[in-house]
């Protein structure tokens, strides 16, 4: 597109998340939030007075007005709304997870080649400060550990934990272990909704890197942290505060003990979706997209593979159905 204008983006979808991304667009510089877009009318109204923006109930009358969209809606939308932003030739931020099914994202990312448009996945904890240290020090993860805890909320009940919390760590794990997955071991229960909403999974990839991942909904406090062993390294993140830090062993060279010596990593902090936003506008005129529509294929193919083995479980017991 033309550099030298703005660029024209819409919210499609402005619950929770949605409102945030328009709050983001509006402070940008170098773009036009020009519309906003949601089916609950009265909801949408106070947000749309609010940033003073045009508000539709139908996605499609947004079409021939935007460069762009970040898309909000339940997971079962995404693809459908996606794929006809992008054959207008409409870039997309799609939030998590980036669709229901395989074939789905399949589908979607074949969509933007065709059609060269953006499609970049909303995997929010890519671009927390924090990672990016973690990022910067990483060398050959051994062995993760990951509690993603929240209390409940009503929002995105229309998907598990899994989908819903524990593939945030997938992606990262993902993002951190260069091998294919060898195994996948799973067990979670319902507790409040008629869905998953406990899971713990333990992943193996075939260069032996183990994850071990629990995810939770129904928590009595909210922790957001992963750790992760290398050689002669550990290193912990805390999503929340935005903290990072190390352990390094160093080897005795006269046999003796090993000396240890921890420290915090240089963070830089900064509102992860604020990032995450400008690097969709920075990929829509023309740098990479760094966080692709085949890397969120990915992180769901686990995610399902994950949900499948909870399944599995369930089924043997005769205890439980997932809905």
């Amino acid at each position: 597109m033309d550099g030298g204008r703005p660029v024209r983006v819409a919210v499609v979808g402005v619950g929770h998340f949605g409102a945030e991304h328009a709050r983001v667009y509006s402070e940008c510089e170098g773009v036009e939030l020009v519309g906003l877009c949601d089916i609950d009318t009265t909801a949408g109204r106070r947000l749309s007075d609010r940033f003073a923006q045009k508000l539709v109930a139908d996605y499609r009358d947004l079409i021939g007005n935007v460069d762009a969209i970040s898309l909000a809606v339940p997971t079962i939308l995404h693809h459908r709304i996606a794929c006809e932003f992008m054959e207008a030739g409409v870039s997309v931020l799609v939030e998590k997870p980036i669709a229901s099914t395989l074939e789905e994202a399949d589908r979607m990312v074949d969509l933007a080649k065709q059609c060269g448009v953006v499609l970049q996945v909303g995997h929010l904890e890519r671009f927390n400060p924090a990672v990016s240290a973690a990022r910067a020090v990483a060398t050959r993860p051994r062995f993760f550990e990951a509690h993603r805890l929240s209390v409940f909320s009503p929002r995105s009940l229309d998907i598990d934990v899994v989908m819903d919390l524990m593939i945030h760590d997938i992606d990262i794990v993902l993002s951190l272990v260069r091998s294919p997955v060898a195994e996948v071991r799973a067990a979670g229960v319902p507790v409040i909704t008629p869905r998953i909403d406990i899971a713990n999974a333990r992943i193996e990839f075939q260069d032996g890197c183990i994850a071990n991942l629990t995810a939770s909904r129904v928590s009595g406090e909210r922790v957001r942290k992963i750790r992760f062993f290398q050689p002669n390294q550990y290193v912990s993140i805390d999503y929340s505060s935005q903290e990072a830090a190390t352990v390094s062993v160093h080897p005795n060279a006269a046999g003796g003990l090993p000396a240890f010596d921890s420290s915090l990593l240089p963070v830089q902090r900064a509102e992860p979706l604020r990032l995450e936003l400008l690097s969709f506008l920075r990929a829509i005129r023309g740098s990479a997209v760094e966080v692709t529509g085949t890397e969120g294929r990915a992180a769901l193919a686990l995610a399902l593979a994950v949900t499948t083995k909870i399944q599995e479980h369930w089924a043997r017991s005769r205890a439980y159905q997932p809905v």
